[in-house]
């Protein structure tokens, strides 16, 4: 364990993710504004004073602090990349000198720009400069130690987020192979290479399944993914299965790997497949403003809709994987529009749309 934590802090950091925030960021900046207001507003209140608050000591403490946490973040900003490549001890070290020397030097221009005059002769005021040395001290300690500790937090419900997905994912493949190997199996007889493309689509389709649960792919992929599906439930159903691509979208926009495909086999076993005349699949997309927008709708009896727990399971699984990608901004919708089921797909777009691959 020694040699673990010796190494931790004289080994390069190798982790994905720096304890350090980036400091940068509106909010990150926000918070220590507001946090700093905060410590000078306790500090205030608890100095003794007779008569009216002190507002002019609240005004002078606040732009003192201010400048020392506005400064210290924009350092440590611009000092995040190199300190990454540091061991921890040294990174954390960095950190304690950049706020300490910074609390030092504006304790030094404060003494001498209000106590003794800009024409003065300055002094170092040694008890003070203690004084508020072990305050910046403590202070970048307990901030730091928090940081840790929140992006540790962050690690731990990530993998427990990844360990659910890929539990959801585990139980969902099964369910998905046995119906693609059912239509494949009624193929062999009358149709052999029917039955030969099918089974390669199939590899296709189950590769792509074993990789990364949270992972990005292209359009362009996703949707040669999904017409592979449609072509292996097509050959088992044949002309009661009727497919219309109606997407306006790049090639190159990134959606989750296999997002769509469930909601195609939902389509397919709950709309087309109970109805004897069967019936068709619409896949519509388009990016609206930031985001972008994938609808399926088919035509369905009407006793239809997601009852079986493996199609549940697979809209949830959809859902959980657009929420721990995009939070709150990751949606999967689905109901019954008149004669017609929907599933719609909605997520921040990442990049700026370019060439359209209409169909």
């Amino acid at each position: 364990m020694k040699n673990g934590l010796w190494t931790l802090l004289t080994q390069p950091y190798a982790g994905e993710d720096f304890f350090l925030p980036d400091l940068c960021s509106p909010r990150a900046v926000f918070t220590l504004v507001v946090l700093a207001e905060l410590v000078v507003l306790v500090w205030v209140l608890a100095q003794p004073v007779a008569g009216a608050f002190n507002w002019v000591g609240l005004a002078m403490a606040s732009l003192f602090v201010q400048w020392i946490v506005l400064l210290s973040a924009a350092s440590l900003c611009r000092l995040r990349g190199w300190m990454q490549r540091q061991p921890l001890l040294l990174a954390i070290l960095a950190c304690h000198l950049v706020v300490i020397g910074l609390t030092l030097v504006f304790s030094v221009l404060a003494d001498w720009i209000l106590l003794r005059g800009m024409l003065g002769s300055p002094q170092l005021p040694g008890e003070l400069l203690l004084r508020h040395g072990l305050i910046a001290l403590i202070m970048t300690s307990l901030l730091l130690r928090y940081f840790y500790l929140q992006q540790q937090w962050q690690c731990h419900s990530q993998a427990e987020v990844r360990a659910r997905l890929e539990a959801l994912q585990a139980r969902i493949r099964p369910h998905f192979l046995f119906n693609s190997l059912n239509g494949i199996l009624s193929l062999i007889g009358s149709n052999p290479h029917k039955a030969e493309d099918a089974l390669l689509d199939l590899a296709d389709l189950f590769r792509a399944s074993l990789g990364e649960v949270d992972g990005l792919v292209d359009w362009a992929e996703e949707r040669r993914l999904c017409e592979g599906y449609l072509r292996i439930e097509q050959a088992r159903l044949g002309t009661r299965l009727r497919i219309e691509w109606a997407v306006e979208l790049p090639e190159q926009l990134p959606i989750l790997s296999l997002s769509l495909q469930p909601l195609l086999e939902n389509a397919v076993l709950h709309g087309v497949q109970p109805d004897i005349r069967g019936g068709d699949i619409r896949i519509s997309g388009c990016v609206q403003g930031s985001q972008v927008q994938i609808e399926v709708s088919n035509s369905c009896p009407e006793r239809s809709g997601p009852t079986d727990q493996g199609l549940h399971m697979a809209l949830d699984n959809i859902r959980a994987r657009l929420k721990a990608r995009y939070g709150a901004a990751g949606q999967l919708h689905n109901g019954r529009e008149g004669e017609r089921y929907f599933s719609r797909l909605v997520y921040p777009c990442e990049q700026t749309p370019v060439p359209l691959r209409r169909s």
